[in-house]
């Protein structure tokens, strides 16, 4: 192979000639995608990562090599010397680049063979996932998953010179740590040379780039894989890669604007796209309101409305009780869906009951204004009036209605809007929305745990003038939190760090962590913000959604070069898989079966 190659030397890439080559001597390289036999003379389009260039083996032109391609069949790695020819008028192709010209075969090496592959390499596939997972090497090859490999690179190399152009440093940090609480479950590595202990891979490179900014180097980022041993979805994998960034005498303003800039030159670089910014932001609470969820897609309208106030005297005793109860009752019109059917009806309120509501109430608004609806009997004409105003309620629309805990309410209604914009095709697909969400709550309540947790995690800085509300009120202390996000997606989230360590400490002690725990978990951190810490901050955004929506697909797995099944496999490789019991010796490590 050295020796043949040595005589051999790729001159273009399969989507580099145009008809301004031809009559050039080239030598291509690549992967045959189809062959065709057309009386005699060979038709074969050769691929490799930059696109297709057809090629011709014709006998009365190089009868010997003409002979020689008989054997090729697609996926065969080929190398060809050829001239550079105009395609007949009558077989011009305009949907392909290099469509004008074809290379007349003069010389064929065949590199290696190949047998039939699992599947087709082509967009328009009917193998399942887990085939193609299984054969990812094959399926890598195909354009689509090939052009989103492609955009990620392009993506990642704008990052990089977008963050060294501005100041900060590229620095690793340790993938074997210490496990520490940030939510979800570790993966754990245990010490050979240690027995009995373990490491975490991290969750996040949080700690240390909080202590490289105690250490003073200002700005940092890194392109960093990070773990989590969570349960899986579209949009989740055991391992993900995030951009992280942690800057120095910054406020939250100053890291929007950073991170504006990064988003703004990765669309740029990836898909020649000019975003518009600043981008529009939302508090916490505005987004809740109006939304009913702290990741709005604001692609559409169908605006949630609160009518708790409105109902809570009515006759409806299901709305009057929740409003009573401390609940909230709230609405969504559907503007001109006054049509759907009951089982469309029927369809919705299945939807909302996978988020815990109870119920999906309706109204239809009749041509003639009147109500259709169970429910309509049990308001007074003042109520009607009151709801009709506060709800635009016009001919044509049918009102959908939620009533829970706010937790369920706000969720499933949410849900339930962004479903009715799927349904309606209210949602521009080339449109790109972005919306910051600040000021979230520092704190959230465990009900199983009966403890308050981190919403983010605990090194989040309270609002300063909340500070004094966490030992009276802590479900009140607003954060110096904010995510960005993209037609209804996070991708990005972060804070204000806090770098007082009596702050750091009186939050842990929120949170149920007293001083031994903290020490135990956090004391090289408490200990460094002792030494002198800057106010800092930082965000991290998730590439691998993030190019996902780039990319135009509906999960995270096809932007990722070898992804695991949503069981946290991998089909290729077969892992995780057991091992030895050597192995297991060696670490000091004895597998008990756990029952069913």
């Amino acid at each position: 192979m050295t020796d043949l190659l040595g005589n051999l030397k790729r001159t273009h890439h399969c989507c580099q000639l145009r008809d301004c080559d031809i009559d050039q001597n080239v030598v291509l390289m690549g992967w045959v995608q189809h062959r065709r036999d057309h009386g005699g003379v060979i038709f074969i389009d050769l691929r490799d990562r930059e696109g297709i260039t057809q090629i011709v083996f014709n006998p009365e032109f190089a009868k010997d090599t003409h002979e020689k391609a008989q054997d090729i069949r697609n996926e065969y790695v080929l190398g060809v010397k050829g001239k550079v020819i105009a395609r007949p008028a009558d077989m011009l192709n305009k949907n392909m680049k290099t469509g004008a010209i074809e290379v007349m075969v003069e010389e064929l090496y065949i590199f290696s063979k190949a047998k039939t592959p699992a599947f087709q390499i082509e967009d328009r596939i009917e193998a399942s996932e887990s085939i193609r997972l299984q054969y990812r090497y094959l399926d890598l090859r195909r354009p689509q998953i090939k052009n989103n490999i492609l955009a990620r690179h392009k993506a990642t190399m704008a990052i990089r010179n977008y963050l060294d152009d501005n100041g900060f440093i590229d620095i690793e940090t340790p993938f074997l740590t210490k496990s520490t609480p940030e939510g979800a479950r570790d993966y754990l590595v245990p010490s050979r040379v240690n027995q009995g202990e373990f490491y975490a891979l991290p969750q996040s490179p949080q700690l240390f780039k909080q202590l490289l900014m105690i250490s003073g180097f200002d700005k940092y980022y890194q392109v960093v894989r990070c773990f989590r041993d969570e349960d899986l979805r579209a949009d989740r994998q055991p391992e993900f890669t995030q951009i992280d960034m942690e800057l120095s005498f910054v406020d939250e303003k100053q890291i929007m604007k950073v991170s504006e800039g990064l988003i703004t030159a990765i669309f740029k670089k990836v898909l020649d796209i000019d975003l518009v910014t600043p981008f529009a932001r939302l508090t916490y609470e505005e987004a809740m309101t109006r939304f009913g969820l702290d990741r709005p897609d604001m692609r559409f309208g169908l605006e949630l409305c609160d009518i708790s106030d409105i109902v809570k005297n009515a006759g409806f005793k299901v709305f009057a009780n929740v409003v009573k109860n401390g609940g909230l009752v709230k609405a969504i019109n559907a503007k001109g869906c006054a049509g759907f059917s009951r089982k469309q009806i029927d369809d919705l309120t299945d939807f909302a009951s996978v988020y815990q509501a109870k119920g999906l109430a309706w109204i239809k608004i009749k041509d003639d204004s009147s109500w259709q609806s169970p429910i309509a009997k049990f308001f007074t004409d003042e109520e009607k009036q009151a709801l009709k105003e506060r709800l635009d309620m016009e001919p044509g629309d049918i009102i959908f209605f939620v009533a829970d805990q706010a937790k369920i309410t706000n969720e499933a209604l949410g849900q339930l809007r962004n479903e009715l914009a799927r349904r309606l095709e209210l949602i521009d697909e080339n449109s790109y929305e972005f919306i910051w969400v600040t000021h979230f709550p520092l704190l959230d309540y465990d009900e199983t745990e009966k403890r308050y947790q981190a919403l983010h995690h605990p090194f989040t800085a309270p609002l300063e003038e909340d500070i004094e509300k966490l030992e009276t009120d802590p479900l009140a202390v607003k954060s110096r939190a904010y995510d960005l996000v993209l037609n209804g997606i996070e991708i990005g989230g972060g804070s204000i760090r806090i770098h007082d360590s009596k702050l750091q400490e009186k939050v842990l002690n929120s949170l149920g962590i007293d001083e031994n725990q903290a020490k135990e978990k956090f004391g090289f951190l408490l200990e460094a913000l002792e030494s002198g810490a800057p106010p800092h901050g930082g965000i991290a955004f998730g590439l691998d959604r993030l190019m996902m929506l780039i990319c135009k697909e509906d999960s995270i797995r096809n932007v990722i070069a070898f992804p695991k099944t949503q069981k946290a496999t991998c089909p290729l490789t077969e892992a995780p898989s057991k091992t030895s019991t050597a192995q297991l010796q060696e670490l000091g490590i004895k597998i008990s079966r756990i029952a069913e």
